[in-house]
């Protein structure tokens, strides 16, 4: 197996640990140690006794409850703890797919969407979100792709970068569309409980047998350090998983699963405090975008805590981010890693004024560089 380079990974090291001001990941703002502590009213009593020693294969009993408790009506059956949403994408494509099979996948999309399964030898059949209608998903345009050929669908809602997301009904006509064939979904469900406009839906694991979710810990939850994920199918699924564990990782960690078990028990008050800021954020980011109507193109993201746009005469955006990371101490993540170099993703999920200071620099360097153009 051949993986190709993530060009996001790529330019996450090159710019997210030496830049100050971050406005191209795609998470809220992470919690630290001593803040989730006093949240959750963790104890130190309560870290002393952890035993550092395996977790079970499946994971923990207390963190697949807390999982199934929150997306899968109880049933901790159809749950396996990962390390990562990442170990999850790379396990449920190498025991489903085969060299030569026909995948059809979102795009643009996270690299790991697409990536595993070219790996694999796997035909890949791209649904476009359209940027001339506001990347709105277009069932119609999904169902003609589909053949008796397609043996897996792979989606990303809401949508990572463009903040696209399915209405109940265009979910249902994908269950429908599933029935239909012999193939399995696989629904990244990383910005589930990050919706802006709309309805939170269900994990179509729990409506589906043939479907698969992807959870992680990271963008909602603001805990990415934590390296926990998990995936939502019917038991027969996971158990073709665990060879892939064993290869893998074996388990994950008892200190992150206690720690993420707590999290997920403690949810709703992770989540309001980030929502909120998010929701702050981007009525900032609207109110921006809308002040520099000349110099900015977007469509505001119905999910998740990341945006779209373009900026007007930009054809290829590497640069104009490169000299953002190098002079102007800002991340900001350029679209060709997602196949649209004109575009950038931009993240709107973190500190607010670390958030209101590198719009401010983003604006300068546009300003600074439409002026460069015209001498």
């Amino acid at each position: 197996m051949h993986l190709p380079r993530a060009a996001l990974e790529d330019w996450m090291r090159d710019f997210y640990f030496d830049t100050s001001i971050d406005l191209g990941s795609s998470g809220v703002q992470c919690w630290s140690l001593a803040e989730l502590r006093r949240l959750l009213g963790i104890t130190v009593e309560e870290l002393d006794v952890i035993s550092l020693d395996d977790t079970p294969s499946y994971g923990s009993t207390a963190l697949r409850q807390a999982v199934a408790d929150r997306f899968a009506a109880g049933d901790t059956n159809r749950v396996m703890t990962t390390h990562g949403s990442t170990e999850g994408i790379f396990a449920v494509m190498n025991a489903l797919l085969s060299a030569g099979d026909e995948v059809v996948v979102v795009d643009p999309a996270y690299h790991s969407l697409t990536s595993v399964a070219e790996a694999i030898g796997c035909r890949l059949v791209r649904w476009r979100l359209r940027p001339e209608s506001g990347f709105t998903p277009d069932l119609d345009d999904l169902r003609a792709l589909v053949t008796s050929g397609t043996r897996m669908i792979v989606v990303n809602f809401p949508h990572n970068p463009t903040g696209a997301h399915l209405t109940r009904e265009q979910l249902n006509d994908l269950l429908t569309l599933v029935d239909g064939h012999d193939l399995h979904l696989v629904w990244d469900g990383a910005f589930a409980e990050l919706v802006h406009h709309g309805e939170q839906l269900p994990d179509p694991a729990t409506l589906h047998d043939r479907c698969i979710g992807l959870g992680t810990m990271s963008k909602a939850y603001g805990l990415p350090g934590t390296r926990v994920g998990w995936c939502l199918a019917a038991p027969e699924i996971l158990a073709r998983l665990v060879p892939l564990r064993d290869a893998l990782t074996i388990c994950l960690s008892p200190v992150t699963e206690f720690l993420a078990a707590r999290a997920l028990v403690g949810a709703d008050r992770i989540l309001a405090d980030r929502r909120a800021q998010a929701a702050r954020n981007l009525r900032r980011l609207g109110a921006w975008a809308e002040e520099n109507a000349d110099l900015v193109s977007w469509t505001s993201p119905s999910g998740g805590v990341t945006a779209f746009p373009a900026f007007r005469g930009v054809i290829d955006t590497e640069d104009l981010c490169r000299v953002l990371g190098s002079r102007y101490d800002v991340l900001l993540v350029p679209g060709a890693g997602f196949g649209h170099p004109d575009r950038v993703r931009l993240g709107f999920g973190g500190a607010e004024d670390a958030f209101g200071e590198g719009l401010a620099r983003l604006h300068k360097a546009l300003v600074e560089r439409r002026g460069a153009l015209a001498l």
